[in-house]
């Protein structure tokens, strides 16, 4: 194919969206309205996706030593644990900041009379973060069987919500599946939809068509404007798309701003366009030309 042929192809492509009127309209609007519902549930999906991750990553272990523990063999333990592979980070709580945290949580009522350092009940600890949230278990083991390499156990207790935390992760797994799933059937019967409104609209034509294959044009030289037809009705329908989304959930993100358990669940926009935006204006580009062509073959066959 010549340039001068590429271009004619491009310009009876474009010229037909206009031309055909309402039944382009139709297939634009089915594009928007099919690609408008999958963005939505994608959005939806990825933000409890992210509320998911933040739950994991929150997930950590916390290390209590016994109260004869002195600096240099808390030094040392934490050096051990620190070693560990599955471990990110490992922090020191001093009693004194454990019972500030203890009294912003709970009042300073409560802890009236325990917030002097001898009456301070609370012991020394470490909070563990670990690289994967799923080995927090393990992890936690491999913490408590430090204490079989000293003569006094320096190790009080290791607590990581043992039971809620892995049911924790199973509700995550399950919700991530389920959202994939749901994003992915809803993507084909997308496509399915789309593709036989612009087949109605080839039906239509199917007169044009027969008449140039009978005035001796091949396939490819019929097949092309039909196929630029669809990747214009995609491509547009697709943008119309994206602006609706993306100006519905700025103005939702915006909202949310004055709400702070939502301020900070919402993925702001900036992280979410490039992924989202591509995906449907490729996929509405990628319907209109496969509903384009599969619907062409049979009438290229007269």
């Amino acid at each position: 194919m010549n340039f001068r042929t590429f271009l004619r192809h491009l310009r009876e492509g474009a010229k037909s969206v206009f031309r055909n009127g309402w039944m382009s309209v139709a297939s634009i609007t089915s594009i928007v309205v099919s690609l408008f519902i999958l963005g939505v549930f994608m959005l939806l999906v990825m933000n409890v996706n992210a509320l998911a991750d933040k739950a994991d990553s929150n997930v950590q272990i916390n290390t209590y030593l016994n109260l004869n523990v002195d600096e240099k063999l808390r030094e040392t333990i934490k050096g051990e644990i620190e070693a560990m592979p599955e471990v990110s980070a490992v922090k020191f709580v001093s009693k004194e900041d454990g019972m500030k945290e203890l009294e912003e949580s709970l009042g300073s009522e409560w802890v009236e009379g325990f917030s002097e350092k001898d009456q301070n009940p609370l012991p020394d600890a470490f909070e563990v973060s670990v690289i994967q949230p799923t080995t927090v278990g393990f992890v936690a083991d491999k913490i408590t069987a430090l204490n079989q390499k000293y003569t006094e156990e320096p190790i009080l207790r290791v607590k990581y919500g043992e039971g809620t935390v892995e049911t924790l992760f199973k509700i995550t797994k399950t919700v991530r599946n389920i959202g994939f799933i749901f994003v992915a059937g809803l993507g084909l019967m997308s496509m399915f939809l789309i593709s036989n409104t612009i087949r109605v609209t080839i039906l239509a034509r199917r007169r044009e068509i027969g008449i140039m294959k009978l005035v001796g044009a091949t396939n490819n030289f019929i097949r092309w404007p039909f196929f630029v037809e669809g990747a214009m009705i995609g491509l547009l329908g697709s943008i119309v798309t994206v602006v609706l989304l993306f100006v519905g959930y700025d103005r939702l993100y915006a909202a949310s701003q004055t709400d702070i358990t939502l301020a900070q669940s919402l993925i702001p926009l900036g992280d979410l366009w490039p992924l989202i935006g591509s995906i449907i204006v490729g996929l509405g580009i990628v319907i209109g030309v496969w509903g384009s062509t599969m619907s062409i073959r049979k009438f290229l066959k007269v």
